[in-house]
């Protein structure tokens, strides 16, 4: 099935369902958007918008006769969902997530019914403010959009996956879910932690001085943009890629405790390479 012909069920009509939505409807990219929301006042907002074409609460019924499924909800709720969603969903539907964790979302989706056809996904893109009012057509395009399918995956579900990404001007990346989340790990999940120890440590530091966040420049902010970012949607990520963080946060301590120990000794040579090495990889991104 090409999408242009596909029925798409949008589960969750935050910043990324909502965005997703738009993108699809505003370039008439599939025959029909659905939208499925807990409440009807995001769904009157998405009709109001034209995101969707038409929007229920009740996920029975958004489900029924969809050709692609997408779950855009936190990675809790996902799983929850991929345990449940099943038996609603039609003979040969895809089930596609944006969860930001994927090893234990794909080791879920392993267990669907055999008549359903699952992909991970993780679109590498976003905001720091969320909801349906932040959405946007244009947040995918041209960002990566990682895709997992499962051994079980059709050859046909996987183009019709591919196409979605494709559609919303984004680039599909195959990878195993485990390289997704080592890789996720250390540029998306050790940021957060870091930032979020620059904002403690910096609030310590400053303690009962009223000048300390008078004096925050464009560095600080820069680099404790993501700690304003979603707590709930971060605990999940914990939650589910504990062990890859761990790991990234470990290799980060040792850094830390070269810069430590090289300042201590007052090594600056070594301090310098380091710095230029860093400098250097960073330009090239």
């Amino acid at each position: 099935m090409q999408l242009s012909e596909a029925r798409v069920a949008i589960i969750g009509l935050g910043l990324m369902g909502g965005s997703l939505a738009a993108a699809l409807r505003t370039r008439n990219a599939c025959r029909e958007v659905v939208g499925i929301a807990r409440r009807q006042s995001s769904l009157n907002t998405a009709l109001t918008l034209r995101f969707v074409h038409r929007g229920v609460t009740d996920l029975r019924e958004g489900v029924a006769g969809a050709d692609l499924v997408v779950l855009c909800t936190p990675v809790g709720d996902i799983l929850d969902k991929v345990r449940t969603i099943g038996p609603f969903l039609k003979p040969g539907a895809v089930l596609l997530d944006v969860g930001s964790t994927k090893s234990a979302i794909c080791e879920a989706m392993a267990d669907l019914p055999a008549g359903v056809q699952p992909v991970g996904g993780h679109p590498m893109c976003g905001k720091e403010s969320s909801g349906l009012t932040m959405a946007e057509p244009d947040l995918y395009q041209d960002h990566v959009f990682v895709l997992c399918p499962l051994e079980r995956t059709s050859v046909d579900a996987r183009a019709l996956a591919e196409g979605l990404v494709r559609a919303i001007g984004a680039r599909p990346t195959y990878l195993e879910p485990e390289r997704h989340d080592r890789l996720v790990a250390a540029i998306s999940h050790l940021p957060f932690m870091l930032a979020v120890t620059l904002v403690q440590a910096a609030e310590q530091l400053g303690e009962g001085d009223p000048l300390l966040w008078a004096l925050a420049a464009g560095g600080f902010r820069d680099t404790s943009r993501v700690a304003a970012g979603s707590v709930p949607m971060m605990m999940d990520i914990l939650s589910t890629n504990r062990i890859q963080i761990l790991e990234a946060l470990q290799q980060a301590q040792c850094d830390l405790a070269t810069l430590t120990e090289c300042l201590a000794n007052n090594d600056m040579p070594r301090i310098r390479q380091m710095l230029e090495a860093a400098a250097e990889r960073r330009r090239r991104l």
